[in-house]
């Protein structure tokens, strides 16, 4: 189901709980709002969509065809080359902010199916992931 966006600085700055089975249903709800937003968007945070779990979804591109996915409890288990840039978010107004990313990250998390999986992520698709998992620290650009 589509959701309306969550703009509230001081929600977003909370930190995620664990997502479990029983949270299914938000992992959907966010892929299905991420597409509506995809000529605007290209990854989202459960909490952007006012749920404060561990859960992103994404616009991969790191494959042969771009696919949506979902990370359900994603961590960043190694990350190299640091390198400035800025971004913008869908849930904050005022355009771009200076953040710090890196070229390669390796993400530790589980499918939805609740298998674990550890993936490296590279260019800007390991950006879109990096700023997702901000989101679920309450991390804001």
């Amino acid at each position: 189901m589509i959701k309306n966006l969550m703009h509230d600085p001081i929600f977003l700055a909370g930190k995620s709980e664990a997502a479990t089975k029983e949270d299914l249903q938000i992992a959907q709800d966010l892929i299905d709002t991420l597409i509506t937003h995809r000529d605007s968007c290209v990854g989202m945070a459960a909490n952007m969509i006012g749920v404060k779990k561990r859960i992103i979804a994404f616009l991969d591109e790191s494959g042969r065809t771009p696919t949506y996915t979902v990370m359900l409890n994603p961590e960043i288990i190694k990350k190299d080359g640091a390198y400035s840039t800025e971004e913008s978010c869908l849930s904050l107004l005022g355009g771009l902010r200076p953040c710090k990313r890196h070229k390669s990250i390796k993400v530790k998390y589980q499918t939805l199916e609740f298998h674990t999986r550890i993936k490296t992520y590279t260019g800007w698709t390991a950006q879109i992931i990096q700023h997702e998992i901000d989101h679920c620290g309450g991390i804001l650009i």
